[in-house]
């Protein structure tokens, strides 16, 4: 099958061309940038190119003579994610309907059961682009996803660095909601499976067998790098201050912390009825199993990071030499991120 990966250069997609190359599959691999196939040690297998998925005429080419789309851009970073984002789809779903594309998977994000308009900004979004793109074609699914355990990933970064760097955490009352991770490694089993001529079609959760509340994940992450943290219930915290201090502890964008945080105020977790169930490989990996590949290198990739992945989130190794207790290096780390934000040439 030849498969076109939109956002290829990202978390997600910088894991998924090599693993679809593994199955056999020839790969198109696009992004906003100008590729770069060397630096994801990609070889001539993979076609790259530079792809706006807000350009009618760049997509409708880069869809043309393909079995299937694999869409994983997302704009969380910028203030205006929404509209942007809404653009994209629609350009995509347009070029895909006229080409014919026998398959496209989107990975949407977890959908609390709540009245739309209390649905946070950031989920809106994504359920507007998930019904966009499931109306371009009848071969369409959406793989939903909350917090996808693996080094690297947007949301399982900052809650590590949540989790590391304070010994006591303050956790708001409202924020004991449920959430259902899933682990990197199973959602690209997902995407294999959404791309079979048998796989689910429409809407479909992704999740472990573990559901949590957001403290305890905090627990488990920091267990997991074996440290012991005190969290004490704090009875008001509304979420805009709760987003701000977020931002402002970790190294992730401003915009990403404050978007994912508004999100917490729900139960995340899959609908029974409609969880992505593995043909193969066995079942998904529990939150324990999830946690402790995310923090060994041998999976996480070389020293915990991919090319692709973005730099606040890279390792300092040379932190790891310093004589400092984790919290030490989890505060120094993200001081010399805040000096180099400030440097013209950061």
């Amino acid at each position: 099958m030849r498969i076109l990966v939109l956002g290829a250069t990202g978390y997600i997609g910088s894991r998924l061309v090599p693993h679809l190359l593994e199955l056999g599959h020839d790969v198109v691999a696009a992004s906003s940038s100008p590729p770069r196939p060397d630096r994801f040690g990609w070889d001539d297998r993979v076609r790259a190119i530079r792809c706006d998925v807000t350009d009618p005429a760049a997509v409708a080419e880069a869809v043309a003579d393909v079995d299937a789309v694999v869409y994983l851009v997302h704009s969380l970073d910028r203030s205006d994610f929404s509209n942007r984002d809404r653009l994209a789809a629609e350009t995509v779903a347009a070029a895909v309907a006229e080409s014919g594309v026998r398959r496209l998977v989107y990975l949407s994000g977890l959908v609390p059961q709540v009245p739309e308009a209390e649905l946070s900004a950031h989920i809106a979004s994504r359920l507007e682009v998930e019904r966009i793109l499931l109306g371009a074609t009848d071969g369409a699914v959406a793989l939903r996803a909350g917090v996808v355990i693996g080094a690297g990933s947007t949301s399982f970064e900052i809650i590590r660095q949540i989790a590391t760097l304070f010994l006591v955490q303050p956790v708001p009352t409202w924020m004991r909601s449920s959430v259902q991770p899933v682990a990197a490694s199973d959602v690209l089993r997902a995407v294999t499976d959404a791309l079979g001529d048998d796989g689910p079609r429409g809407a479909v959760d992704l999740g472990s067998p573990d559901v949590v509340a957001y403290p305890e994940l905090l627990r488990v992450v920091g267990g997991g790098a074996g440290l012991s943290r005190a969290r004490v219930p704090v009875p008001v915290a509304p979420t805009s201050l709760v987003g701000l201090g977020a931002a402002l502890v970790t190294t992730a964008p401003f915009h990403t912390v404050t978007a994912l945080v508004e999100s917490l105020r729900h139960d995340m977790v899959c609908r029974p009825g409609h969880t992505w169930t593995p043909r193969t490989g066995g079942p998904p990996l529990d939150l324990e199993e999830a946690v402790q590949r995310a923090l060994t290198p041998m999976y996480a990739g070389p020293e915990g990071a991919l090319p692709s992945d973005p730099a606040w989130t890279r390792p300092l190794p040379f932190l790891d030499v310093v004589p400092l207790p984790a919290v030490g290096r989890a505060a120094a780390r993200l001081a010399l991120h805040r000096v180099r934000t400030l440097l013209p040439d950061a």
